[in-house]
Order: C-alpha cells, then sequence, then structure tokens
C-alpha cells in the first residue's frame, strides 16, 4: 500500500501501516504495539533535539547465525535512557520470534559480531575482553580458551585449522586445539638489543666501564660469568630475536598459510613530534585536566614498516616496496591563483602591474650572468635525482591466495598521490608491482582499500578511480599483465566481496541513481549486473551464509534506518523487522525532500534537496554539511537528522530552505571529490553562491535576506562565505568551524593542501582566519570546549582576530562539556536555538520594506 506523505494529520491511517512503506511485509514490534492513539509530535527545537529519544537507535551488529535460521543484531530502544548499553536481538528467517536476549544469553548463544569462522564453518574463534573463546555454530554455546592476566588478541585459525593464532605482548603464539600445545612464532624484544651489561655508553662511560673492570675482581668475574651465560643462551634459541625499538609497536602479525613466516607492521612514532592538548575544564576532580590531542598538519609523522620474520630461524627482512623518491611533480597554477595575483601584491604593498613587471625584469644577479635561485620545485627535483634514496611508502592490506602460495598487498606513498597493488616474495621480502594508481590531487574513492584474490590463485582484485568513478578491476600476477575493468559507467562501487563458491560479486553501487544505494550480482569475470535489493533508499546488506536471504538495514528520506529481511533473488519483497522511532514521531508529515538541480557557473551541476514552504517569507537559508567528503543529497535517512527535522520548522514559518551537494562532497566521482585541491572555500564556496543565485531567479527569494550554517566543514564555509562574500550572505552560524587548515589534522588535510611547509599559499587562501575583516553580516559562532577533532581553540584564535578588527556583528558561544559531535540534548537546543534567533532576526525584519521594492540581482562574484 502507498501512503500519501502530502497528508497533514495522520488520523484516518492506522499507525502499523505508517511504519513501512510500499513493497514491505509489516512486522509489528515493541515499539509499534502501543493500543492507544500516540502523543502528536510538536514541531518545536526543544522537541526536535531529543535525538534518538525520538527517531530511534539504528540496528547495529548485524549477523547470521550459521545455518541461516535467524538474525542477530544489537539494538536499543528509543524510551531507553542515553547511555544504556545495546542490547541483542534476535529474529527468524522469515521475521518472526523477534525478542531480546537476556545479559546471560548474549554472553553464552549469541554469535560473535567479530571473529575468524574456520574452513568447515563449525567454529568462529574471537576475543573477549582479553581472553580467547570458540563459538561452536551447531550447539551455539561458547568455551574459553584462554584465561591470563597479559591480554590475548586478533585470534584466527592456521589454514588446516588445527590451531588458533593469536597475539600477546607483542608476539604470535599459535594453540593447538587437539593437545593444547602453546608455541611461541615469534621472538619480537620492544627496546631489545642485547644483555643490559652489553649496552653502549656515551666515550666517558665506556671510560669508566673498562677502567672498572681492570681494577677490581668481582666486576671481571660478573661480567665473565653473564658472557658466558649469554652465549649459551644463544646456543639454545632456536630462533633469532627481532628487537624492536623503544617506542615503537607492533600493530599486526599474520602467519603465512605454510606457516613459514610471519609477517610483522611496526608501527614507528614520529620524532619530535609536537603533540597539541584538549583542556577539560568540567571534569569530576573538579580541576581542569588535559585531554590529549594530535599532531597538527606538517608536522613529523610516524611511519609503519612492514617486516617478513622467519619462523625457524627468526631472520627478519624488510619489505622492500621498491619505490624511491621521483621528482617533485610541478605545482599546477590554477585560475583561482593566477586571480589571487591581486591579493597578494596588496599584501606585498605593491600592484599587480609592477609585480609583473618585476617578475619579467631580469634580476641584478642574472645580468651579472650568474644564476637565479631554483625555485622550491627546481630544488626538490635536483635533490630528488640526486638522492636515490628510499620513498616514504605505507605498505597495509596484505593478502594471501587460497592455495597459500602467493601474497598481495597496497601501498600508499606519504603524499598519497600514489597507491600500488604489489606482489610479495616472503622468501627474499622484495614485491613486484601488478598496478599503480596515480592522482596529482590525491588517491582516494569509496572503494580505495578493496583488495582480494580470485578463486584461480592467479589475479587479483581491486577498486580504481582511474576513468573517473570508484570502480572494480582484476589484474594478474603473471609478468606484463595489465588491470582488466569490470564496471564501468557514471556511477560508484564498493563493498566488494566475493560469493561462498567464488563465482560471483556482491557489491554496493550508485548505478540506479546518484541518490541510492543497492546491492548487486556480477559474474567474477565481469558482464551482466543484478540488482538485488528492491526498496527505494539506502541498503546495507549482510548475506545469508546460503545465499539466499538478505538482513537489510534500510532507511529513506524521511524514515530512519530499520532492520528488513529479504530473499536475495532479484527486486524481492522486504520485510520489516524493527521500528525505531517513537510513536510520537510518525504523527508528524515529515516530507521527502525534492532533489533539485543547481547550474554553476563553470556549467557543473550541483545537487540539492529543496525545502518549499507552502507559504514563503521570501527569505532562504542554506545548510552545508559537514566532512567535505560526503553526501547529503539523497534518497536515505540523514547522518545530519536533526538538521533535517530544524529544516521543517524553518520551512513552517516561511523560511526556503537549500541543502546542496557540493564541491568536495562524495558520490558524483574523482573529478567532484577533487575539485576542492589546493583552495577550499573556492569552488565548494561558488556553488553555494550559485545556488543562493538560483534561489533568487527560480524562487522568487530576496537576494538580500539569505543566511547560511553548517558545522565543521560546514562551518568553515559559512565563515568563507561571510568573509569573501558579504553581499550575498546577510547572516551565518559557523558551528565547530575550522577556522585555519594549518591547526587541524594531518592525515586529511595534507592530502588536499599539501604541507604548509611547502605550500603555505593554499593554506592561506583556505583559510577564513586570513580574511575575517570583509566581515559585515551577523555571525554566531558555537563550539564545544572539549572538541578533540576542531579544537575549540580554532574560534578562540578567530576571536582574537575579530577583537583585533574592531568587529562588533558576531557573537561566540561556548559549550564547556561538549565534544565535536554534541552528546546533550540541552546543547543541541541551545545551540539551535540560537541559530533561530539569528535568522529571525537578521532575514525577516527586511521583509516588509523588500514587499515594496524590486529585488536586485545577486552579486556572484567572489569578492
Amino acid at each position: 500500500m502507498k501512503i500519501c506523505i502530502t497528508r497533514r494529520t495522520l488520523a484516518a491511517v492506522s499507525l502499523v501501516l505508517l511504519l513501512f512503506p510500499p513493497n514491505t511485509k509489516a512486522q509489528q514490534t515493541p515499539a509499534a504495539s502501543a493500543s492507544q492513539s500516540p502523543k502528536r509530535f510538536e514541531l518545536t527545537i526543544d522537541s526536535i533535539m531529543r535525538g534518538a529519544a525520538l527517531v530511534g537507535y539504528e540496528p547495529t551488529g548485524v549477523r547470521w547465525s550459521q545455518d541461516g535460521a535467524r538474525v542477530y543484531f544489537r539494538w536499543k530502544q528509543a524510551t531507553e535512557p542515553r547511555l544504556k548499553e545495546f542490547d541483542t536481538y534476535v529474529v527468524n528467517r522469515d521475521g518472526t520470534g523477534l525478542r531480546k536476549l537476556s545479559e546471560e544469553e548474549t554472553r553464552t548463544i549469541a554469535p560473535p559480531t567479530g571473529g575468524d569462522l574456520s574452513k568447515d564453518k563449525r567454529w568462529t574463534v574471537f576475543a573477549d575482553e582479553g581472553d580467547i573463546y570458540l563459538y561452536e555454530h551447531a550447539r551455539s554455546a561458547r568455551r574459553q580458551l584462554t584465561r591470563t592476566v597479559e591480554a590475548e588478541l586478533n585470534p584466527r585459525f592456521t589454514r588446516d585449522g588445527r590451531r588458533v593464532l593469536f597475539t600477546r605482548q607483542n608476539n604470535l603464539y599459535a594453540l593447538s586445539l587437539e593437545g593444547g600445545l602453546l608455541e611461541q612464532l615469534t621472538d619480537i624484544r620492544i627496546g631489545g638489543g642485547g644483555a643490559q651489561g652489553a649496552a653502549r655508553g656515551t666515550e666517558s662511560q665506556e671510560v669508566l666501564k673498562k677502567e672498572e673492570r681492570t681494577l677490581l675482581e668481582a666486576v671481571r668475574e660478573r661480567a665473565a660469568r653473564r658472557e658466558e651465560q649469554e652465549a649459551k643462551r644463544k646456543a639454545r634459541e632456536k630462533r633469532r630475536p627481532f628487537n624492536v625499538p623503544t617506542g615503537h609497536t607492533v600493530a599486526n602479525l599474520t602467519l603465512s598459510p605454510d606457516g613459514a613466516y610471519v609477517v610483522a607492521v611496526v608501527n614507528e612514532p614520529a620524532p619530535a613530534a609536537k603533540q597539541t592538548i584538549v583542556p577539560n575544564y568540567v571534569t569530576e576532580s573538579a580541576y581542569t585536566e588535559d585531554i590529549p590531542g594530535r599532531a597538527k598538519v606538517g608536522d613529523a609523522q610516524g611511519r609503519t614498516r612492514m617486516y617478513v620474520i622467519n619462523v625457524e630461524t627468526g631472520e627478519s627482512k624488510s619489505v622492500d616496496h621498491g619505490q624511491r623518491a621521483v621528482q617533485a611533480a610541478p605545482v599546477v597554477r590554477t585560475r583561482t591563483e593566477e586571480n589571487s595575483t591581486e591579493q597578494a601584491a596588496r599584501e606585498r604593498g605593491t600592484s599587480p602591474q609592477t609585480q609583473q613587471q618585476s617578475q619579467a625584469q631580469p634580476t641584478p644577479a642574472q645580468q651579472q650572468g650568474q644564476q637565479p635561485p631554483r625555485t622550491q620545485t627546481e630544488t626538490t627535483a635536483q635533490t630528488s635525482a640526486q638522492e636515490a634514496r628510499e620513498r616514504d611508502v605505507q605498505l597495509f592490506q596484505l593478502q594471501w591466495s587460497e592455495d597459500g602460495r602467493h601474497a598481495a598487498l597496497l601501498a600508499r606513498s606519504s603524499d598519497n598521490k600514489d597507491r600500488w597493488v604489489l606482489l610479495l616474495d616472503p622468501a627474499t621480502a622484495k614485491t613486484r608491482t601488478l598496478a599503480a594508481l596515480h592522482d596529482d590531487a590525491w588517491v582516494n574513492g569509496p572503494g580505495a582499500f578493496t583488495l582480494g584474490w580470485l578463486p584461480d590463485n592467479r589475479r587479483v582484485y581491486f577498486e580504481s578511480e582511474q576513468d573517473g568513478f570508484a570502480h572494480l578491476y582484476t589484474v594478474s600476477i603473471d609478468e606484463g599483465a595489465r588491470p582488466v575493468q569490470l564496471t564501468r559507467g557514471a556511477f560508484e562501487v564498493s563493498d566488494v566481496r566475493l560469493s561462498e563458491d567464488k563465482t560471483k560479486f556482491y557489491f554496493t553501487s550508485s548505478e540506479v541513481s546518484f541518490a541510492e544505494r543497492h546491492l548487486y550480482s556480477m559474474p567474477a569475470s565481469g558482464g551482466a549486473r543484478t540488482r538485488l535489493t528492491a526498496l527505494p533508499g539506502h541498503n546495507e546488506t549482510d548475506i545469508s551464509p546460503d545465499e539466499r536471504m538478505l538482513a537489510i538495514v534500510r532507511s529513506y528520506s524521511n524514515r530512519p534506518p530499520e532492520l528488513y529481511l529479504a530473499a536475495s533473488a532479484p527486486m524481492s519483497d522486504a520485510r520489516q523487522v524493527t521500528t525505531s522511532p517513537i510513536p510520537e514521531f510518525f504523527t508528524y508529515n515529515w516530507i521527502e525532500p525534492a532533489i533539485v538541480a543547481v547550474k554553476a557557473r563553470d556549467g557543473q551541476t550541483i545537487q540539492a534537496r529543496l525545502y518549499k514552504p507552502s507559504r514563503p517569507n521570501g527569505a532562504a537559508v542554506l545548510f552545508v554539511h559537514g566532512a567535505g567528503y560526503l553526501q547529503n543529497v539523497h534518497r536515505w535517512w540523514s547522518s545530519y537528522y536533526r538538521e533535517y527535522m530544524f529544516h521543517h520548522l524553518l520551512m513552517e514559518r516561511g523560511f526556503t530552505v537549500l541543502d546542496i551537494d557540493y564541491r568536495g562532497s562524495a558520490g558524483y566521482g574523482r573529478d567532484w571529490r577533487t575539485g576542492i585541491y589546493r583552495h577550499m572555500g573556492d569552488k565548494d564556496l561558488t556553488d553555494h553562491v550559485d545556488a543562493a543565485r538560483y534561489l533568487v531567479a527560480e524562487h522568487a527569494i530576496d537576494a538580500k535576506r539569505i543566511g547560511i550554517y553548517g558545522g565543521s566543514y560546514g562551518g568553515f564555509i559559512t565563515l568563507m562565505a561571510m568573509f569573501t562574500t558579504p553581499d550575498v550572505f546577510a547572516a551565518g552560524a559557523a558551528l565547530r568551524p575550522v577556522t585555519d587548515w594549518a591547526h587541524y589534522n594531518h592525515p586529511y588535510t595534507s592530502n588536499i593542501l599539501n604541507l604548509p611547509q611547502n605550500d603555505l599559499e593554499a593554506y592561506k587562501r583556505s583559510s577564513p582566519i586570513y580574511f575575517a575583516e570583509g566581515l559585515r553580516g551577523a555571525l554566531l559562532i558555537c563550539h564545544g570546549m572539549v572538541d578533540v577533532n576542531v579544537h575549540f581553540q580554532d574560534s578562540v584564535r578567530l576571536a582574537q582576530r575579530l577583537i583585533e578588527l574592531r568587529k562588533e556583528n558576531w557573537e561566540l558561544a561556548v559549550y564547556p562539556v561538549e565534544d565535536h559531535a554534541f552528546e546533550r540534548d540541552t546543547s543541541w537546543a541551545d545551540e539551535y536555538k540560537r541559530i533561530f534567533k539569528l535568522f529571525n532576526a537578521h532575514l525577516i525584519p527586511h521583509a516588509a520594506r523588500a514587499a515594496h521594492t524590486e529585488r536586485p540581482s545577486i552579486d556572484t562574484s567572489r569578492r
């Protein structure tokens, strides 16, 4: 049954029917079984900001029993306390018998959420609170294997299934399931390097040590005894120890299928890196306490090394990725940089014409025949050419072939402009490149970490954006083989996995629409793709062991995520298992926002969600989603669901609201993803300016009454909008904003802006704090004081800058106990009441005057 979403009341429709979209079968749950009419929802900020207490909790940890008869998952009722842990639920394959397990049942009969499944599918080995357990699927029972003070971690079966491997105190152990023999497979010593007496000190220390041994007989005897014992110990040792310097950590240990080698991943700390701290003012101790932070972008970074250790001898070799330092890529001059010449000249106190003339005239040194100073690029290139040094490359995602004869892994350069698929020879620790991925901006995409083996043990599969979209490829390990593309088109593929019999791929794809995600299957050799999920929206699937059923966590634009069960046949009906929101939620007509296309100034099409009021007041608000690389224009439940509901409140007050997927957003391919390279606040901002122009031209919005708001990256864009396009936006609310990218973290920022010490220009033109002088409209800044992501320091530094500029049309609201994502509903409510007040005060007062004047055209220039 289809439900009319235009009705303003639900009195004539039963509550149960409203819980299910078209093509689903109703399964009543505890949350939907209320016998009395639910309380009607009141659209207020306090009501919206209840968060999960209103919309409920998403089912997580979905997994099938090994016989495929039941589905287990973690879930919590919306009415339960916020800090209460999730419970474990179980439901039958046909959708019947939904019930909550007791704590004892969860501990004893529920299958673990992680772990390693044996090849015969009888057992799963897993770790729980530092001990190792076996779960027997036939009996739904667990058995404890270890009970020790030290933590045992990362358990998995050996290839023959007769032993369990695990790590303990940086070493790999094997426990026999038959005889109980525990064998240590590695001898890795942190801070090792010989006996304490043999450690070498400074020159003066060594002189004193030698003199003491010569002078005193007792010292000579003790030293002789130690040396004799060391000699005997070395003679008894079956394997050579692998010494790891103090401060290094062993991140992962993997045994080769033949048991001959252990591949160790070792993390090396960054030398001299300075870590930030976040002061915490509201504490149990009543004293200010420091929360350890992170390094800032461009500071020294830790490295990851990979070693191959011979199990029998202990001999270790560093994996050779084969990449050497190459000539630095030339800096590409963009139109934005060229246009910034005037701004740069003003900062230097010269005119652009004078600057160009000075660049054209030879310097005194050139006139005298001397070579001019080399540019940074030239210097780097020459240095790299002179030094055949090893390139800084990280190795990860090691995967062994099914027959155990080959190992493949991924590698990435520290600047993330290159990635490789490598084949590893464990005997020599050398690698050979199977596929090379390069991007002048940075390599990424939804499937960037995909790697696996095909059943012939001769080909691996991976993902690449080589043709502009994230697609699936295979490549043979034969010499000279070239990658073969299996999927193709203007859509993206992610979450790739092979079927149980290895004959076909399953993957999630946006092929049906950029606004939806569905499960597809495809032959392992490529070919026709078959869509399996039918419900519109976002479908996250877990396939049953017999591959005949799907457990789907699915959501739609106006319905939060719920668990569904469906046959894995194409386009099968799905049965809803859970209902997460409280009944009150369903008494309001939450709309499916219209998706509209906005034309950008460079001819590109921007996708947008439009909230159109029935009685427009002539004012509009643009919402800017955070994260940068995130999609928010789609037909599924938004991670910004509070904002989604807040937009209904704005819409009821007459505001038109537009929410766009600007340049840098996810879901639209490589070019859209990298559209912000070396200049954040350029195309991502002009996309919003063009969206404002669209509202004026197409929806009768007053160009003088447009506001903008967003958090994190959205807060950053809000600041750039208020500082650099003050004629476009009359008011803005910047929530937890980045104000200076040189103060953000390394992994995210260095990809987009390179390093501040190498590309300071990119950082300065991308950071709002350098443009604060342009503020003319009303600005609200909101920030949590214990934000460990975008530090509160960002807003503090900007506040000082605004004070020094004598700006008065701004205010800063602080939240003493909140991190980047707020947790307390009182904080959410306070923040959004301030936003609502801002827009009411600065966008509505112009209404009477605007009604009698001609609506001006919008200025689309950047400055």
